[in-house]
């Protein structure tokens, strides 16, 4: 089955175990259409770039998994009526990246940065 990488981003006002448990439905809402969820991680509150529905903030939600197209778009079109679900964004990826992914890591774990000029 197709890989893909999934994220989404919630509203600010939710409670962290809300947006977890956004996390949890769209797992089961997935493996109920012939998919599996890999891994699953809860970035926590971040700040966006610029304003989503008036909302300066979001609960960041990250999903490595393995499924059937027909799977996915199920999932993206329930994520998209969702009042809560602010932002979805759904990659095709030919392998998933070993260990916690970028935003997981601590500073120190992500690798030297050029020096500035």
């Amino acid at each position: 089955m197709p890989l893909y990488e999934h994220v989404f981003i919630a509203r600010q006002d939710l409670s962290n175990t809300q947006a977890e448990g956004l996390v949890e439905h769209f797992s089961t809402v997935l493996s109920d259409n012939g998919g599996k969820v890999v891994e699953n991680e809860y970035w926590g509150v971040k700040t966006m770039a610029y304003k989503i529905n008036k909302n300066r903030k979001g609960h960041y939600a990250f999903l490595k998994t393995d499924a059937p197209a027909p799977a996915v778009q199920e999932m993206e079109r329930l994520m998209r009526l969702h009042e809560d679900v602010m932002r979805v964004m759904t990659i095709k990826v030919d392998e998933h990246a070993e260990g916690p992914s970028i935003q997981m890591q601590k500073r120190e774990e992500r690798g030297e940065r050029r020096e500035r000029r």
